[in-house]
């Protein structure tokens, strides 16, 4: 029969012919069908808003699981009684329709506004006819006795950012998970959680510190993974981490350029970095743990004391780092005004162009460069590029850890920004915006290791003993 071999994306279309798909849409669904077959017992997903995360999770899911095997027992929960009801009556939509009935005729309910005995149909519970199964909802903090559940879907159990940074309201939401939803559950149940994030120690947070969590990123872990293991698959709104199986974007790509497009996404994070990297990136952090956060200075124009034009570069390590150069002046109070700044993953043959493009752009004099992993070499590169500049390069053997965390003091109390700097330089103002006190929690530390050097440098004088000219002039 059909209804053995329809994917969830085919039944999708089918009953709901309307929908707008993009390809993660397609990675989604075929995740969510591993979800629905059993594949996957527990599994946790992180999508930034109005991309369809509920439709396919809390409408879709649930009506075709009720058309595989009309035994099951659903409960879908929300913030909110109301809102899980919503979604009980758009399944309930689904399953009444003349599409749905054609894909499975054996799942059906009571029909709406009809008094037939023994089935109940209201906005919180429906009875599938002829069968055990039921689907039913709840909001975060109800109750569920006497119910067991076979599969339980959490979508979104925050209401908005001021319940998410609430410790109580994350306390209750924890506490009511571990004493209803799990007391409902038995050794074959599933539990899918798909959220936006708002807060890094909301219940996804929680769960990452007390359990087993794996991030999703090949297709084999479906059928390859322990039972007991929460799987994890985090949609970013632009692609910044490496690309997998299930999300082969490259670097800075929109999830949906159609319907929330690059420029936008860039647009909302500049106007709030750390809300953008909790509900569009899934990567939710707290003010409170911040290095930097709105401390930086900034300026509209720069003085006429200036001393010294400088230039700190500071090459990436890694494949994945960031080359940071950074032009400054140095005023006569020995404040550090950043000028103009190259941050950039792109090959060196690329950036040692666009850096010596800033350095004649800056009238710059005095270059340093770190010589950390081809750094010589790009030093030589620049000092032919420039010749009216002195470049100087050196070796950094001091931990990035120790230098950046002990030296922040200094850079906020020394360096000024421009008053547009999130916005000329966006992954720079991004990355030093978000930069977390907590070491090991940052993914790229490459613009406040580059500042940290400008003040060692400027301020403090740490590195006059170690920096050697590159002999040009």
């Amino acid at each position: 029969m059909l209804e053995d071999n329809i994917s969830l994306l085919e039944f999708a279309r089918k009953v709901q012919p309307y929908l707008k798909f993009a390809p993660f849409h397609e990675r989604y669904y075929r995740v969510l069908e591993a979800f629905a077959l059993g594949r996957i017992k527990r599994l946790i997903i992180t999508m930034p808003p109005q991309h369809g995360k509920s439709v396919g999770a809390s409408v879709l899911l649930p009506a075709y699981m009720l058309g595989l095997n009309a035994d099951l027992k659903i409960a879908i929960a929300s913030y909110n009684a109301t809102l899980a009801s919503r979604f009980n009556r758009r399944v309930q939509r689904v399953i009444d329709s003349k599409e749905y009935r054609e894909l499975f005729p054996s799942t059906t309910i009571k029909s709406s506004g009809t008094s037939r005995s023994g089935y109940v149909r209201t906005s919180d519970q429906v009875e599938i006819i002829g069968a055990s199964g039921e689907l039913i909802s709840v909001g975060r903090g109800g109750a569920l006795t006497g119910n067991q559940v076979d599969v339980f879907i959490l979508d979104d159990l925050y209401k908005n950012a001021m319940e998410a940074n609430s410790p109580v309201v994350r306390d209750n939401c924890w506490e009511w998970y571990t004493s209803v939803v799990e007391t409902r559950i038995h050794n074959g149940s599933s539990e899918l959680i798909v959220f936006t994030r708002w807060h890094e120690e909301d219940l996804i947070g929680q769960l990452e510190s007390k359990e087993k969590v794996v991030e999703l990123a090949t297709w084999e872990q479906l059928a390859d993974h322990d039972a007991d293991t929460w799987l994890r698959l985090n949609f970013e709104a632009l692609k910044e981490s490496r690309p997998t199986e299930l999300d082969p974007r490259r670097k800075g790509a929109a999830l949906w350029e159609e319907r929330h497009g690059r420029q936008l996404l860039l647009k909302k994070r500049r106007l709030d970095p750390r809300g953008f990297d909790a509900l569009y990136q899934g990567k939710p952090s707290s003010k409170e743990g911040l290095l930097y956060g709105d401390m930086l200075r900034t300026y509209r124009s720069l003085p006429h004391d200036i001393v010294r034009r400088g230039n700190y570069t500071d090459t990436a390590d890694m494949g994945e780092d960031f080359l940071c150069s950074i032009c400054y002046e140095a005023g006569a109070d020995g404040t550090i005004y950043i000028t103009d700044v190259v941050y950039s993953q792109e090959h060196m043959e690329i950036t040692e162009k666009r850096v010596i493009e800033m350095l004649r752009r800056n009238a710059t004099t005095e270059v340093t460069v770190e010589s950390n992993n081809g750094g010589r070499g790009f030093a030589r590169v620049l000092a032919a590029g420039v010749p009216t500049a002195r470049v100087e390069w050196f070796h950094q053997g001091a931990n990035k850890e120790a230098r950046i965390l002990s030296n922040s003091t200094t850079v906020v109390r020394s360096v000024v920004m421009p008053c547009d700097w999130q916005v000329r330089w966006s992954d720079f103002g991004h990355h030093l915006a978000t930069y977390r006190r907590l070491f090991r929690s940052n993914r790229w530390h490459d613009a406040a290791d580059a500042l940290t050097g400008i003040v060692e440098k400027e301020v403090l004088g740490s590195l006059t003993k170690k920096i050697m000219a590159v002999g040009f002039r």
